[in-house]
């Protein structure tokens, strides 16, 4: 397992450190993995096509702009993005479903939760620089996360 406290001592200069305002959903507490971008609001239909596709152990980092009205993701969805080999998701927006996500074996960060369904209209971009608490995460950055908290580079570092 990599350590985040460990990376930080060794790679402080490389890194980015997200604000500690997120909430552990999977199953899994540690991940890590390259990143693919999403910018959504409330809208989760370009999610579900990206996690459609084989992950191969990649992390999808959604900047929901920070909406606290509606869900991302619920249950079906996270365990068909475990199910495609995606290795973490990580919302700066909110989940539903929780129970459910707690048995998804991958690793899935919110800022909370809400039972309020996303909408599927199609709205939202891919692989564009996107913002999370403290961050930017950049399409082909790695972001690593565990217990201590998440943090970002530009290059892989384990």
């Amino acid at each position: 397992m990599i350590l985040t406290a460990d990376l930080c001592d060794a790679h402080e200069a490389d890194i980015a450190i997200a604000l500690p305002v997120f909430r552990e959903y999977g199953n899994v507490k540690g991940f890590h993995g390259r990143v693919v971008t999403l910018r959504l609001h409330e809208d989760n239909l370009l999610l579900r096509q990206t996690i459609e596709k084989p992950g191969e152990g990649r992390v999808v980092v959604i900047d929901g702009g920070g909406s606290l009205r509606r869900a991302l993701i619920g249950g079906n969805l996270a365990t068909l993005a475990h199910k495609n080999g995606w290795a973490g998701l990580v919302f700066n927006g909110l989940v539903r479903d929780v129970a459910e996500l707690a048995e998804v074996p991958m690793g899935i960060r919110a800022l909370g939760s809400t039972p309020l369904r996303p909408r599927s209209e199609g709205y939202g971009e891919r692989d564009v620089p996107v913002q999370l608490p403290g961050v930017v995460v950049r399409p082909g950055d790695y972001l690593y996360a565990d217990e201590d908290g998440m943090i970002v580079s530009s290059r892989e570092l384990a």
